[in-house]
């Protein structure tokens, strides 16, 4: 239907997550408009990002050198690891502005229908860094959904034997939402997530 090259890029752009048949001929209709500096810095982004950005050593967040910012920040308390499944979880949790410790990225979840089971993911690694660096306490701030429950549940069973403190962030409903929209498990969630209100 579309020019060879015209359809190269359309099928690359929908091999994007989030990213439908219909976004990828927009996007790539989108970039047929643009002046060829346009399209040249983007491209020099994309190949200096693949270039320069890797996984940090000690923890797999995103990094440009061997340590990330939040690795290489000796203010941050290195007893508490919040661990995330991927890198742009770190993003979500450092603009609460709320967390002073460190991560720990799994590289994603446990999920038997894709084939990925704990092996796949950063475990070991998280592991062979509680006792060496003093941790304490570990947050399990995995993704609300099945997945990020299995992984949660699964790390709670091997962490907590060390004797460490082993807590999972609360879920439940957004502020400003309404009960009557919530689903059940968020509701449930809520209603196990309570906390007293009288100062006890």
């Amino acid at each position: 239907m579309y020019a060879d090259a015209v359809q190269a890029v359309i099928d690359e752009l929908g091999r994007l997550p989030g990213v439908g048949p219909k976004s990828a001929q927009r996007l790539a209709f989108h970039l047929m408009k643009l002046s060829v500096e346009d399209t040249t810095r983007l491209t020099v982004a994309i190949d200096e990002m693949k270039d320069r950005v890797r996984f940090c050593d000690r923890c797999f967040n995103i990094a440009e050198a061997e340590l990330c910012p939040v690795c290489a920040d000796d203010r941050r308390d290195g007893s508490i690891l919040c661990v995330v499944e991927e890198p742009r979880d770190i993003v979500a949790v450092e603009r609460t502005g709320e967390f002073g410790g460190r991560y720990h990225v799994l590289g994603g979840a446990i999920s038997p229908i894709e084939g990925i089971g704990p092996d796949q993911l950063r475990i070991r690694e998280l592991l062979a860094r509680l006792d060496p660096e003093g941790v304490a306490e570990v947050i399990l701030a995995t993704n609300p959904n099945i997945e990020g429950e299995a992984t949660a549940m699964y790390l709670a069973r091997l962490v907590g034997p060390l004797g460490l403190v082993v807590t999972k962030i609360a879920s439940g409903l957004p502020v400003g939402g309404d009960l009557e929209y919530a689903d059940e498990l968020t509701l449930g969630r809520a209603l196990e997530g309570r906390r007293r209100l009288d100062g006890v």
